[in-house]
């Protein structure tokens, strides 16, 4: 199946921003070479200037579909990534075992709540009490554990590993394991 154009994959954000959110559906056995040549891909959009970070979601369910995003500063970072030698040549790459499905433009947190195959995004006032479920206990651990062992770094270096550890901490575990465990009560 060919690609979307970048004209037809996303808009950009008020900010500026462009996000794009991209379902793969798999074939069966092959979920293992899908998901190398999905980093890979995805590492090598990170490689482009402009490129704001990206995300790599397993399906929720067998048979459902894969979930790549990609956050770029603007259309034209965008565009330079969508119509590189780089992606053209990673979907030379492509094995033919997986396919593109639906492709569509993200704000806010919508980045961190893939569709439940229902292509609905959860409400606003949904998604934002979901990330406050994740972002309580990461405050109240970082408060009574890591405070006192980063009380003696500057502020800015302590404010830069705590924001870092939010980070990676809500997009690779907490929010994955909210959105899965809130799936039924976040697509009603």
């Amino acid at each position: 199946m060919p690609e979307a154009g970048p004209e037809q994959a996303t808009q950009p954000h008020p900010s500026g921003e462009v996000a794009v959110l991209i379902a793969r559906r798999v074939d069966p056995g092959y979920e293992t070479q899908f998901e190398q040549w999905a980093q890979g891909i995805l590492d090598a959009a990170a490689a482009f200037p402009g490129h704001l970070g990206y995300g790599l979601f397993r399906p929720a369910g067998l048979g459902e579909p894969w979930y790549l995003v990609h956050r770029f500063q603007d259309a034209e970072a965008y565009t330079r990534w969508h119509d590189s030698v780089e992606r053209a040549a990673w979907f030379a790459r492509a094995d033919g075992h997986h396919q593109e499905v639906a492709r569509r433009r993200l704000t806010g947190l919508e980045g961190w709540f893939p569709p439940d195959g229902s292509a609905r995004v959860p409400a606003r006032w949904k998604m934002t009490l979901t990330a406050v479920l994740g972002i309580f206990p990461l405050s109240l651990l970082t408060s009574t554990l890591l405070q006192p062992v980063l009380a003696p770094l500057p502020l800015l270096a302590r404010t830069a590993l705590v924001a870092c550890l939010f980070s990676t901490l809500m997009s690779y575990a907490v929010m994955p394991a909210l959105t899965r465990a809130l799936r039924h009560w976040l697509s009603a």
